[in-house]
């Protein structure tokens, strides 16, 4: 039973219930690795809570957390197939793994998961994007004959996450790693 407990501690995130960082980080190399194998794509999605301070400074930490924990909920809610990997990748920002997932599908997935979370409707009166609690996203795809690490992926959704926060935020921007 100890062993169950700590393997629950180090695979998830104690605040919201998703998989952790470490977690999502051997997961992601493990989807790469069959991906690789067996020519198919895998897509990262990394989001991020618009605003996240403001909401943080106006509504105090407690109701921060309980607005992660939401959203927390809502992500896994959005992601329906057994594969598919949901974790906290630290502070407000979380991040999905779709294995069998090429661009298209992927950047579907993320503006489900940023409608879902808008439909959520939890009041954020200092965002200066909509009235409730938003979310940006960045998604990057690698088809299986592309080359590229999961460093490359990570590196890819986050530059596409900057993009959709320079366009003005609560949205999703996309691209694929160059194939081989």
């Amino acid at each position: 039973r100890l062993y169950e407990t700590v393997q629950e501690q180090a695979t998830h995130d104690a605040l919201t219930g998703l998989f952790s960082h470490r977690a999502f980080q051997a997961r992601l190399h493990e989807e790469l690795l069959r991906a690789g194998r067996s020519q198919t794509p895998v897509s990262f999605i990394l989001g991020d809570v618009d605003h996240f301070k403001t909401y943080n400074d106006r509504y105090g930490h407690q109701a921060g957390d309980d607005c992660l924990r939401q959203i927390a909920t809502t992500l896994k809610a959005s992601l329906n197939r057994p594969g598919d990997l949901v974790a906290r990748y630290g502070g407000e920002e979380f991040v999905c793994v779709l294995p069998d997932t090429g661009l298209a599908g992927a950047t579907k997935v993320a503006d489900q998961i940023g409608q879902h979370v808008f439909e959520q409707q939890i009041a954020h009166a200092d965002s200066a994007v909509a009235p409730v609690v938003t979310v940006s996203l960045g998604v990057c795809s690698k088809n299986g004959d592309a080359h590229g690490s999961a460093e490359a992926l990570v590196r890819g959704s986050d530059a596409q996450l900057y993009a959709a926060k320079r366009r003005g935020r609560h949205q999703t921007c996309g691209s694929a790693l160059e194939s081989a």
